[in-house]
C-alpha cells in the first residue's frame, strides 16, 4: 500500500520539478532518507507521541531556503502524516529517473573475483539484450559455483551455475539415448 501511496507523490513531484532539479532533489531526498537507517531517528520520526511539526523541522534543518519547493514537498508530508514514506518515496523517484535516462544498476555474485574486463562483457551482453545500460558491480564472493547477476529495476535474474550445466548435459545425454 506505502508504495502506491509513494507512487502518487512521486509522480506529482515530478509533474512539478524542472528536468534540471531532478537529480538534486533526487541526491536531497536519498540523503534524506538514508536518516531512516538510523534506528533512533526513523523511530522518532514514526513515533506518535511527537508532534509533525517537530518532525518536519528535524528533517528539514538540513536544507537550505532556496529549495521552497523540496521544503513545501515535505511539509506536505509532514501534514499529511506521510514522512515515514520518504524511503519509499526515494526508491520509486530514483526508479523513474533510471527510466528517463534508460541506465540502471545491477549486482554479480560469483565465487571468485572477476575482473574488469569481465564485467564490461557482462553488462554489454546486458545491454544487447535490454537496450538499457547497465552498470554492473560485483558484491562479496558466494558459495555459488557461477555467476548470478540481477537487476532489479529491470527484473532480470540470470544464473550460470556449473552444477546445472552439469545436470542439463546429463539430461541431454540421457534423453538421446
Amino acid at each position: 500500500m506505502e508504495e502506491l501511496i509513494a507512487k502518487r507523490y512521486v509522480k506529482a513531484l515530478l509533474e512539478v520539478i524542472s528536468p534540471e532539479d531532478k537529480i538534486r532533489y533526487s541526491q536531497v531526498l536519498n540523503s534524506i532518507a538514508s536518516l531512516f537507517e538510523n534506528e533512533s531517528i526513523s523511530n522518532k520520526i514514526n513515533s506518535p507521541l511527537i508532534p509533525s511539526d517537530k518532525k518536519v523541522a528535524f528533517i528539514l534543518d538540513g536544507l537550505k531556503d532556496s529549495e521552497t519547493l523540496l521544503i513545501n514537498f515535505i511539509k506536505i508530508l509532514g501534514e499529511n502524516g506521510r514522512l515515514n514514506l520518504i524511503p519509499a518515496i526515494v526508491r520509486n523517484l530514483n526508479r523513474e529517473l533510471q527510466k528517463e535516462s534508460n541506465e540502471y544498476s545491477g549486482i554479480v555474485t560469483s565465487s571468485n573475483k572477476l575482473d574488469s574486463n569481465e564485467i564490461k562483457k557482462l553488462e554489454e551482453s546486458l545491454k544487447r539484450y535490454t537496450g538499457s545500460t547497465i552498470k554492473l558491480t560485483q558484491t562479496e564472493k558466494s558459495n555459488l559455483d557461477g555467476i548470478r547477476v540481477v537487476v532489479d529495476d529491470l527484473g532480470i535474474e540470470v544464473n550460470f551455475s556449473k552444477q546445472r550445466v552439469k545436470e542439463q548435459l546429463i539430461d541431454f545425454i540421457t534423453k538421446s539415448l
